[in-house]
């Protein structure tokens, strides 16, 4: 019987955990080793040895290393993931710091805060895109971002973006993705961040979109967990290598 697909997750908070993504990429038959590098956890060296890379968000700043000091080495992890082809998805913070550690720049999104529920817009090229050419249609998916990608990095791919215009999934590579939208959490993780957060958005109702989170997740399940699943397809083919 051949083993599972061995994923290596980069959790940078208690309160930014794996949940859905987790579950689904289990349910997937994925084996999960978290590592909580905050805690104490030492980064892996090698993310070869792993069949796929998964990075979580954070509300630390991408570029925030000396305050951070495992940011650093995860930046040098996700190049040498990316490097060595092995399937890499980056979700919010994770998807900064992909960017970053490429070449890219993150800065505080000039808007100002993403906060609730917002649609996706695809451009063309996501149709063939391996993971989420599938995924290319009307969806919504949660936000709670203050940082965006303003620069990409070089020879990195747009998939989709916000109404806004910042980036939103983008390809590095042949097999690495971030996505700055939280295609993870559920309403419970949601009214975490809402009552620890210290700089709300102006205008918005923090309360009011963990309850539009909580009824959206019938049709957050229906747009995301195909996500994770193609994912899990991606890392499987990798394990059989």
């Amino acid at each position: 019987m051949p083993r599972p697909p061995r994923v290596l997750v980069v959790q940078h908070e208690d309160d930014c955990p794996p949940a859905l993504v987790g579950g689904w990429l289990a349910d997937a038959g994925c084996e999960l080793e978290v590592c909580r590098p905050y805690a104490g956890d030492a980064l892996p060296a090698d993310p070869a040895a792993y069949d796929a890379l998964l990075v979580l968000g954070g509300s630390m700043g991408a570029d925030e290393d000396a305050d951070h000091a495992w940011l650093g080495p995860t930046k040098q992890l996700l190049r040498d993931a990316v490097g060595a082809e092995v399937p890499t998805l980056g979700i919010c913070l994770g998807h900064q710091l992909l960017a970053s550690a490429l070449g890219g720049r993150v800065e505080v999104n000039p808007r100002g805060r993403t906060v609730g529920l917002v649609p996706v817009e695809w451009t063309d090229d996501a149709a063939g895109d391996p993971l989420v050419g599938a995924l290319a249609t009307t969806r919504r998916g949660v936000h709670w971002n203050n940082d965006v990608v303003t620069e990409l990095a070089p020879g990195a791919l747009v998939l989709a973006r916000t109404p806004q215009g910042d980036v939103e999934v983008v390809r590095h590579g042949p097999a690495a993705w971030g996505v700055q939208l939280h295609p993870e959490v559920d309403a419970a993780v949601v009214a975490r961040w809402a009552a620890s957060d210290d700089k709300p958005a102006p205008g918005v109702d923090t309360a009011a979109e963990v309850a539009r989170v909580d009824a959206a997740r019938p049709e957050l399940d229906e747009a995301w967990a195909p996500l994770a699943l193609s994912f899990a397809r991606l890392v499987g083919e990798r394990a059989l290598r």
